[in-house]
């Protein structure tokens, strides 16, 4: 019998928007299974956001609402990221045009630097050291502005996250990357950005949980952030279907943006998770083995098991190993593995 995801690694980094929740929201299932990873396993959970919109310990109280037993050491944000890296380069106290929500703010005083908010920077004209720029849903154009005049007279310009969009109880609404490029327009040089795709988040959280990256699973729903950010930091990482990218993202994904692991939801963190293994010319689970057949239109065919709508989970990790070697080999495109897959879809 294979084991549970959540007994093969002791630490757990995950992300937030998504994955646990949306807007207001609890995702299905996610409560209750990271609720017993907390309680067995010996790191337990860190949850690692780009939304640096909120502090810690505001975070960690929605997720008390949620059901889940947390404090604000469980959550590290992109805000605490980049006020970390201006501390680095700034001396203590130097002045940091603060723009996104309270989270920006209250990390940058945190950190030993002077958070200066838009207006205070637009009432007084007043040059800063450096710019933190983060999601808020209160951002308006002329904070952009304050950022764009910072930034044409020298100040360093660090960005919490280039996150597009943003998953909400609505819809997806555009992300702080959004905000970010309207700013790029009116500038000639680009920010830095701290929150993932980078390793810090990850590593910052592997600190809390004494863990080490190689043991250690970053989970999300987005495969150029959660995925490349925790592939950054060494470790293997679970992406669920609950967010922002779905299967047909990621059988056309880079090679080094593909997850170890797929699954529709966090249930997977309790259910035995087996591997698809090569077996000749395909992949198998069991006794279930796929294998690509070539023809016009290029598909995956199944042995072992007689109907196919009892693939399940199984059917679509055999299937994404078999149409990602074909893709690496050349034998087929990546817009004809995406057709392949079209029954998970």
């Amino acid at each position: 019998m294979p084991s549970a995801l959540r007994d093969l690694y002791p630490g757990l980094v995950c992300d937030l928007d998504g994955v646990v929740y949306r807007g207001a929201d609890a995702v299905p299932y996610a409560v209750e299974e990271l609720s017993a990873v907390a309680s067995a396993s010996p790191g337990g959970v860190v949850y690692a956001t780009n939304n640096a919109s909120r502090p810690p310990e505001q975070v960690a109280e929605q997720l008390r609402s949620l059901g889940l037993s947390v404090n604000g050491e469980h959550v590290v944000n992109s805000s605490v990221a980049g006020a970390q890296v201006l501390a680095g380069r700034l001396a203590a106290g130097a002045s940091v045009l603060a723009v996104g929500g309270m989270g920006v703010a209250d990390a940058l005083r945190g950190a030993g630097l002077s958070p200066v908010s838009p207006p205070e920077a637009a009432a007084s004209s007043r040059s800063v050291d450096a710019v933190l720029q983060g999601y808020g849903p209160d951002v308006r154009a002329s904070d952009l502005a304050e950022v764009a005049y910072a930034v044409q007279s020298g100040a360093v310009w660090v960005v919490t996250n280039a996150d597009r969009t943003l998953p909400t109880d609505r819809g997806i609404a555009p992300g702080n990357g959004s905000l970010v490029g309207a700013v790029r327009v009116a500038v000639d040089v680009d920010p830095e950005v701290v929150g993932k795709p980078g390793p810090l988040m990850y590593e910052l959280a592997a600190e809390r949980l004494g863990t080490d990256p190689a043991h250690t699973l970053g989970i999300g729903d987005r495969l150029e952030t959660d995925i490349a950010g925790a592939h950054a930091a060494g470790m293997d990482a679970l992406l669920v279907f609950t967010g922002v990218h779905g299967v047909a993202d990621v059988v056309a994904a880079d090679p080094h943006l593909r997850p170890r692991y797929v699954a529709g939801d966090l249930r997977a963190l309790g259910e035995p998770y087996d591997e698809p293994a090569a077996d000749g010319p395909g992949w198998r689970v069991g006794d279930l083995l796929g294998v690509l057949e070539s023809s016009a239109q290029p598909a995956v065919r199944f042995r072992g098991r007689e109907s196919g709508a009892e693939l399940g989970q199984d059917g679509l990790r055999i299937a994404l190993r078999v149409l990602w070697s074909a893709v690496d080999d050349g034998r087929i495109s990546t817009q004809a593995a995406v057709s392949a897959t079209s029954r998970w879809q």
